[in-house]
């Protein structure tokens, strides 16, 4: 599996349920509507701090995000208790 594509893949996801454009979603991610567009895209990869923004966002979703936290952030418990501070990429099942 190519963790880039699946990253691609989690932003376009995340960002379509959440029913925003990508400027709406770049504003909520605190980047810049290019950096959200090169995601999608596939031309870049979120930074650490952004990939757990997006997590926290996934969370934020209650039941409309579990599947993608179980899919990209596996093992991660369900928000109750500590997590792992310095992630550096998801966890992608292969």
């Amino acid at each position: 599996m190519n963790v880039q594509a699946d990253l691609s893949r989690l932003v376009r996801e995340l960002r379509e349920r959440t029913g925003l454009t990508q400027e709406k979603f770049a504003a909520k991610l605190g980047v810049t509507y290019p950096t959200i567009n090169r995601w999608e895209n596939g031309r870049a990869k979120p930074s650490p701090l952004a990939l757990k923004q997006i997590e926290d966002l996934a969370r934020g979703l209650g039941e409309r995000g579990k599947d993608l936290l179980q899919e990209f952030f596996p093992g991660e418990e369900s928000g109750h208790g500590k997590r792992h501070e310095q992630r550096r990429e998801p966890r992608l099942r292969i």
